[in-house]
């Protein structure tokens, strides 16, 4: 894994491919709009967190993943060649963007109520369920939430902020059953020594995650049954990119890109080239207004 000091990172140049560091040069111009700067420069820069499937640094020095991919394909036809990413942890991606840092966040975000106070959200891409890392074996027996909440011994791990974990909080796991990491990383090295029992990622981070040859010992729990909303149907994860509220041009421009991809085929075929399937596309009927509204 990449690790990068963001308080003393400058920049790297690789590739073509500008790593720029969170602390570092604000990129608003005033007398630009940020997507007339973006078409203008024919550059734009995401922040990531360094996680597969969603957005990392390739061996090449690229930003690669299904968010940085779709990013391309949305922009490219707009003359933007160029993508600079910033890497940070998941919790600090939204205050990156706030602070001008990055113009999007490309890195697997779910649309949640809480973030959409903050930030503006593209329409949803993919509708992800909840999956779950056991020890090997599965010694404790997880299938599901509720298995966790009938055994006070057990605890379950994620990223601070999660969509996973607030499923995991509306499905009946009290908060003393919760430990909240500050990333991805420190969620494994807490299952993988012990201090809980299960860790909760979106299906598409499990499969990347078991693909690392550093984790041992760990394995998928199988089946998985996670939260059931009032209405009877599973709890998805609704993945989208992350845009400041005053961006409103750039995100417009964006939707509508993301519409073509839909049609075209174009979306499908990015999703499928990190392990998603067609069936995890978003049905486009589901909203981002929807979904920060809490209404799906």
């Amino acid at each position: 894994m990449l690790k990068i000091s963001l308080g003393t990172f400058r920049s790297l140049f690789m590739g073509g491919v500008t790593i720029v560091a969170m602390g570092a040069t604000t990129l608003n111009a005033q007398a630009k709009t940020t997507l007339e700067r973006i078409i203008s420069s024919g550059k734009i820069t995401i922040g990531i967190h360094n996680r597969a499937p969603w957005g990392f640094r390739g061996v090449d020095g690229q930003a690669t993943g299904f968010h940085p991919d779709l990013i391309r394909a949305a922009f490219a036809p707009l003359g933007v060649k160029e993508v600079e990413f910033v890497i940070a942890d998941l919790g600090a991606l939204i205050p990156g963007l706030l602070a001008d840092r990055a113009d999007a966040v490309a890195s697997g975000f779910s649309i949640t109520p809480a973030r959409c106070e903050q930030v503006a959200f593209g329409e949803p891409e993919l509708a992800i369920g909840d999956a779950v890392i056991v020890q090997a074996g599965n010694p404790h027996g997880i299938h599901s939430y509720a298995d966790i909440v009938k055994n006070p011994k057990l605890s379950i791990g994620g990223s601070r902020g999660s969509a996973n974990l607030a499923n995991a909080k509306a499905a009946g796991i009290p908060a003393s059953q919760i430990q909240q990491f500050q990333n991805t990383e420190s969620s494994v090295s807490a299952i993988m020594a012990g201090r809980v029992q299960a860790v909760a990622f979106s299906s598409g981070s499990v499969v990347s995650l078991l693909q690392d040859p550093r984790v041992t010992g760990l394995e998928r729990a199988m089946p998985f049954q996670g939260y059931i909303k009032p209405d009877g149907k599973p709890a998805a994860n609704y993945s989208g990119i992350a845009f400041r509220k005053g961006d409103a041009e750039l995100k417009a421009a964006y939707d509508k890109r993301l519409a073509e991809l839909r049609a075209d085929g174009g979306l499908v075929a990015i999703a499928k080239r990190y392990g998603f399937t067609a069936d995890e596309i978003a049905s486009d009927s589901v909203k981002a207004a929807e979904l920060c509204a809490d209404k799906m």
